[in-house]
């Protein structure tokens, strides 16, 4: 059974950088045809797929948020983490990791995955 922790600050300034990690147990993070991604949800809104790193390192952003996106991963640690530059108040959300091992690249920016994070809420404020 994969299971997956966000880590990360809560609170972060307008204009710098978010960093969260996803420390994953009970699988391999280059194990094949692994998916592992970052989702959102903004306070009153639906879930936001931000990216996904594949078992090989791989990796697929949203349009909307590729030039302010970056993920990244630690084999070594088993971690995968998440860079989201230039942050505003609209950045504020809860921030969850994500897993699956049954979907295909086309399928990795729709968020229905077999494992979930509990979230971590992430405010962006001065």
């Amino acid at each position: 059974q994969v299971q997956l922790q966000e880590s990360g600050p809560g609170l972060v300034k307008p204009s710098q950088t978010l960093s969260l990690t996803c420390t994953v147990s009970g699988g391999s993070i280059t194990t094949n045809y692994y998916y592992w991604n970052w989702i959102r949800q903004p306070p009153g809104k639906g879930l936001e797929w931000m990216g996904t790193i594949s078992y090989s390192g791989s990796t697929y952003y949203s349009p909307s948020l590729k030039s302010r996106t970056s993920i990244s991963r630690d084999t070594s640690k088993n971690q995968f983490t998440l860079q989201l530059s230039s942050v505003t108040p609209e950045d504020t959300a809860v921030y969850y990791c994500a897993a699956d091992g049954t979907i295909t690249a086309a399928e990795v920016c729709v968020p229905v995955y077999s494992y979930w994070g509990q979230g971590t809420q992430v405010t962006v404020s001065s």
